[in-house]
């Protein structure tokens, strides 16, 4: 574990010039701010994160994870201008996103991506994509299983299926689709059902809201697109870019909708709005929502069903992490992410109640216990006789009198961490939903040690790895550079197409949409899990 005290000393860029300067991380208020002063454009001072009781739990989980033992660049000690991943990287990938397009048929105004209408068309190639795959899979000591396919919207790609088999075919397990689902998913099965036989695991589906106006981008197609998952068998992630006066007060409406739709839907995974791309500047006060600020509003907005001890930092597993590669002796996927970048807890029905998993699970004795084992295991006790303690304790960190009915959870447990039965991890997660936030960053509140520990990670065709807050908070020294390396000119695109890019704008008929019984059905009869 790394130890930080605040006030803290650490480096963030100039919103301006984008020259790396001393920044300092303090409390005022009752707030985490940051603050930092560039030679030649002033002062920016900046919320960080906006509860500081919720900053100091967190942090008492953060830790160094394992970083790559072959980076694929130096470290000069200017992070972040350096990456690819370079060696002082603190840890391995465990999401890869690749951009598949910039190409996109809509034209959000909060897009944090902002492919520049008329400029250059990006799309690598089938044999590119396979080599920026190869690229990850070749990072030690722990190479990606999971991959988000991304852009852009990945659905204009006409290969898309050839794409997620070579995602398998190259040692993949686990492939996401990042996308609106509004070019095809919402009115093509076919689709659905291909992408699905051909190896796709999961949908990242955008999702800003129950109504029209916080979710313009897809409320409408939302009702037929579950419907073409349910028949092709695909679970999906709610994923709602959260806005301040836009959007966030259907947070709670946004879970209950998730549990409404618990048989496809696995989570609800905010993201607090990151000032970059289409976002103007001018409005980033009134826009700018912190994890602990939508956590609040969940539990207004779910009348105390869902509160903030609820939520963990995603750094909380690391306990079970180390557990694992005691018993397997092999290295594990390490979610070491900086302690301020995500949060989680996981909600259960008990039939019409919800019970976030804290209310029956001891999580911290929890995971005390497994950092206990796992140092017996590593004095070289035996292992079997550890495992043996492990089955009669697991049962004193949950309450069954308050375990939701019809699940057995220490079972579940005891499969995953001692069997090794992922298929139970699987089914946690079937009878769950996760809820999940993750704050990326910008220019105004970036933090290098956070970018230092970024585990989800670009494949670049250049062959370099660029952590995700450097890739889209610094397009013009990565995404955008690097991709216009690779790109082609619309002209020749559209000729070689033999269609203009215009030509894939989405139009909706909004009446037609609206007046479907599935829509109806969809928004009209949701029952309320929090009244």
């Amino acid at each position: 574990m790394y130890k930080e005290k605040l006030p803290k000393k650490t480096y963030s860029l100039c919103p301006v010039c984008v020259k790396r300067i001393p920044a300092s991380v303090f409390v005022k208020n009752g707030e985490v701010w940051i603050e930092k002063t560039c030679p030649k454009h002033g002062k920016f001072k900046e919320i960080y994160f906006s509860d500081a009781e919720m900053y100091n739990k967190f942090r008492k989980f953060g830790y160094d994870g394992k970083d790559v033992s072959n980076p694929n660049t130096k470290s000069t000690g200017n992070c972040p201008f350096d990456c690819g991943l370079c060696s002082s990287h603190k840890s391995h990938t465990c999401l890869a996103n690749l951009a598949v397009t910039n190409r996109c048929d809509l034209r959000c105004w909060y897009c944090f991506y902002f492919a520049k209408e008329g400029g250059n068309v990006y799309e690598p190639s089938l044999n590119q994509i396979r080599e920026m795959l190869r690229v990850g899979r070749e990072e030690k000591p722990i190479p990606p299983t999971a991959i988000q396919l991304t852009g852009g919207n990945p659905e204009l790609r006409p290969d898309l299926i050839d794409i997620i088999k070579i995602c398998k075919e190259e040692g993949y397990d686990h492939v996401q689709l990042n996308t609106q689902g509004t070019y095809k998913l919402y009115k093509n099965l076919k689709f659905a059902k291909e992408i699905k036989k051909a190896g796709l695991n999961t949908m990242y589906l955008s999702f800003d809201g129950i109504s029209k106006k916080a979710n313009p981008k897809n409320h409408w197609e939302v009702p037929y697109i579950l419907k073409n998952f349910r028949k092709a068998n695909l679970g999906t992630v709610l994923v709602p870019t959260v806005i301040k006066g836009i959007n966030d007060e259907e947070l709670g409406s946004m879970v209950n909708f998730g549990l409404n739709n618990l048989d496809i839907v696995r989570g609800v995974n905010f993201q607090p709005v990151s000032l970059v791309g289409r976002m103007p500047r001018k409005d980033r006060e009134k826009q700018r929502i912190t994890i602990p600020g939508v956590i609040k509003k969940l539990e207004e907005q779910t009348n105390g069903a869902i509160l903030k001890e609820d939520f963990y930092p995603i750094s909380v597993i690391r306990p079970i992490t180390r557990f694992v590669e005691t018993i397997t002796g092999k290295p594990q996927y390490s979610l070491s992410s900086h302690f301020a970048c995500g949060a989680a807890t996981y909600l259960f029905l008990d039939g019409d109640k919800v019970v976030p998993i804290t209310r029956f699970v001891d999580v911290e004795g929890f995971l005390e216990y497994l950092d206990e084992k796992a140092a017996e295991i590593e004095k070289r006790k035996n292992k079997m006789l550890v495992a043996s303690k492990i089955i009669l304790n697991l049962r004193k960190f949950i309450d069954k009198k308050k375990e939701p009915k019809n699940l057995n959870l220490s079972k579940l447990l005891f499969n995953a961490l001692i069997k090794h039965n992922y298929k139970a991890l699987g089914e946690i997660h079937h009878r769950s939903l996760f809820i999940g936030l993750m704050h990326f960053q910008d220019l105004y509140n970036y933090d290098i040690e956070r970018v230092e520990r970024c585990v989800i990670h670009y494949l670049m065709p250049n062959k370099k790895i660029i952590p995700f807050c450097t890739f889209n908070v610094l397009p013009e020294f990565y995404r955008d550079k690097i991709q216009e390396e690779f790109s082609v000119p619309t002209e020749e695109w559209e000729k070689k197409n033999k269609r203009k890019l215009k030509d894939d704008l989405y139009h909706r008929d909004t009446k037609k949409l609206e007046s479907g019984k599935v829509y109806k059905k969809t928004y009209n009869n949701l029952k309320n899990f929090f009244s």
